[in-house]
């Protein structure tokens, strides 16, 4: 349900559980905080789904049974923000819930034309993970940031955009190109220069 690819230096993770719209288990939340982890080389390293949704977060039988709350929605989230290379969300489509988090730990988010956002929490009962509000909040405010999670706003990819949730916007054929695009002069870099420029900003 999970599948890594590397090409050289750039290494790709892919969701991969179309059937069930990327749902996310425990059992594949630990297998992509590892690979994270594990992916200290990778000067690029991208998050993808397979299907058209990036993914709809807790897989729901699993949150029931504790998922909702556990600690590998942080352990992956952070392991993405601490790694030194180029973090991509190559956002396939709509995210919704915790799977919000990766995609807000990531350096760049660049989305399909047809992806939407909404991390209905409260609604379902639940806080948001520790992290995701500061990094949402950094990203778009305060106010949008109580919009999607207190105000159940679902959000498309044009007001994403205009917001600053995502950085840029393709259609789906034109995905793998904008961000092989936007690898192309970490991939040509020192790692120390890439570490060092993120430590900057």
């Amino acid at each position: 349900m999970i599948r890594l690819d590397k090409d050289g230096d750039r290494w790709t993770i892919t969701l991969d559980r179309p059937d069930k719209a990327n749902a996310l288990t425990g059992e594949m939340l630990e297998k992509i905080a590892q690979t994270v982890e594990d992916a200290s080389d990778a000067k690029v390293l991208v998050l993808t789904g397979h299907g058209k949704v990036f993914s709809a977060g807790a897989d729901l039988d699993a949150a029931r049974a504790g998922l909702a709350t556990s600690p590998l929605w942080e352990r992956l989230s952070g392991a993405i923000a601490a790694h030194k290379g180029l973090t991509i969300a190559a956002l396939n489509g709509t995210v919704a819930g915790g799977a919000m988090g990766m995609v807000l730990a990531c350096d760049l988010r660049i989305a399909v034309d047809t992806a939407k956002f909404f991390y209905p929490v409260m609604k379902l009962g639940f806080l948001p993970q520790p992290s995701d509000p500061a990094r949402m909040r950094a990203l778009i405010g305060p106010s949008r940031t109580k919009m999607i999670l207190m105000g159940g706003q679902k959000i498309t990819v044009e007001q994403a955009l205009n917001w600053g949730l995502v950085d840029q916007i393709t259609d789906a054929t034109g995905l793998n190109d904008a961000v092989s695009q936007a690898a192309q002069d970490a991939l040509a870099a020192d790692m120390s220069l890439i570490a060092g420029i993120k430590a900057l900003i």
